[in-house]
């Protein structure tokens, strides 16, 4: 039984926003070490930090497999990157956000791209409300990934009209 039987297809985005050149071969490592093949990013400088390139990489996979990229990048701390996932019939997509200051962050995501907020989760922040511990306004910027979007957002801006390369991963 191959992996696809088990897990359908599904088609996701890796965005490196910034990363010094010193982990650039590190990035096309893992990201082959999880796609399978060799990635050909096309590295091109990032003008919201200089110093640092950027690179966008398209791929097909089995579903579920952004956490496995996102976990596969999120050690390094002068990475900034995000990996998005297309929803499935049976699955949710999702999307992971990486900042050297915030650290990883995971949403599920719907058909449009909208960030869908688990019931557990808006009871877990509800009960925090309640105690005093957050207050509803924060609580939902939390829940929607605010921070990591303001922290990005610089970062993808800068990224508009860069090629994209695709990649489907070898089975």
């Amino acid at each position: 039984m191959n992996s696809t039987s088990t897990h359908p297809s599904t088609r996701g985005v890796l965005f490196v926003h910034s990363a010094p050149s010193a982990l650039l071969p590190h990035i096309e490592w893992a990201a082959a070490g999880v796609l399978g093949g060799k990635p050909d990013l096309a590295w091109v400088k990032q003008p919201a930090e200089p110093g640092t390139y950027r690179a966008e990489l398209s791929w097909q996979a089995p579903a579920g497999t952004s956490a496995t990229l996102a976990s596969a990048l999120r050690g390094w701390e002068q990475l900034r990157f995000e990996v998005s996932e297309e929803p499935t019939a049976s699955s949710e997509g999702a999307r992971y956000s990486f900042t050297p200051t915030l650290g990883i962050f995971h949403a599920l995501t719907g058909l449009h791209g909208d960030v869908l907020i688990p019931e557990d989760r808006i009871k877990a922040f509800r009960a925090k409300a309640a105690t005093g511990d957050v207050d509803i306004e924060s609580a939902l910027d939390g829940l929607l990934g605010l921070a990591w979007d303001n922290e990005l957002e610089p970062f993808r801006h800068a990224g508009e009209g860069a090629p994209v390369r695709w990649l489907h991963q070898v089975v």
